[in-house]
């Protein structure tokens, strides 16, 4: 299966933005050469940018303690594993406390280190980051292998405790609902969804071997989706074809 997601607030929105940017880091951060540190620093920026315009503090509590409140309600039912889900309930717990005790805004200190900073100002100019633009920076890339990776994890780690959160969150989520497959006629399916229930997130899964690609809109009451066929040199068409799919309605 190929898998396409579609969160249906904007919440779940960026937490899904800023899950794709840190397993980005986690690739380039496994490997050594100067071009893969370039990238983690990249990479790095536009976490920031995300940071600098969202109280992700604020949103990460909030769904920490949403998902307490619904798995406490779960605690009396006979189908849940008791050991299993207090596990869970500390593991929310723990996140909590420590983003709460967290002084002053996520990533704050990283735009305290002076070459950070100057990497920062250059970025948004296309190519602004050679060495000749950043002579500082062509030194910094020149120095051993695991100077550069202890610099790198030191400015990554006052973000760990929110990927961990979004990590757990996201696979609470994911994991809610079961797939139930469906059959798009002519490549086009719409459902109405119960706006009384906390639907988050789609998921569409298409066989490999189809020729189609899954292509979402929508909100929490309404949703739709098209299968559309790629052209490479021309824009993408929807199948007049019926396809046959797997929908996950994610609610927690």
């Amino acid at each position: 299966m190929v898998l396409y997601e579609f969160p249906l607030n904007e919440r779940i929105r960026v937490f899904m933005r800023l899950e794709q940017l840190f397993q980005q880091i986690d690739h380039f951060m496994k490997r050594n050469s100067i071009w893969d540190s370039r990238a983690v620093i990249s990479t790095l920026l536009e976490i920031l940018t995300i940071f600098s315009r969202n109280d992700l503090k604020s949103e990460i509590l909030k769904e920490v303690d949403r998902h307490i409140s619904v798995l406490n309600k779960m605690a009396n039912s006979q189908k849940i594993d008791g050991a299993r889900l207090e596990k869970i309930l500390t593991h929310l717990d723990s996140i909590g406390d420590e983003l709460y005790s967290t002084a002053g805004k996520i990533g704050h200190s990283l735009m305290e280190s002076e070459l950070f900073k100057s990497i920062s100002q250059r970025s948004s100019i296309p190519g602004g980051t050679c060495a000749f633009d950043l002579p500082v920076y062509h030194y910094w890339l020149q120095q051993e292998e695991n100077s550069r990776k202890q610099d790198l994890e030191r400015w990554l780690q006052p973000f760990q405790i929110v990927r961990s959160a979004i990590d757990l969150l996201l696979e609470f989520i994911r994991q809610s609902s079961t797939p139930v497959q469906e059959r798009a006629q002519q490549g086009f399916f719409q459902k109405t969804l119960d706006h009384s229930l906390p639907y988050q997130l789609l998921r569409v899964g298409v066989e490999r071997s189809q020729p189609y690609f899954a292509e979402i809109s929508g909100g929490k009451h309404r949703f739709t989706i098209r299968f559309m066929v790629s052209n490479v040199n021309d824009r993408p068409t929807q199948s007049g074809e019926n396809v046959t799919f797997h929908l996950t309605c994610c609610i927690l």
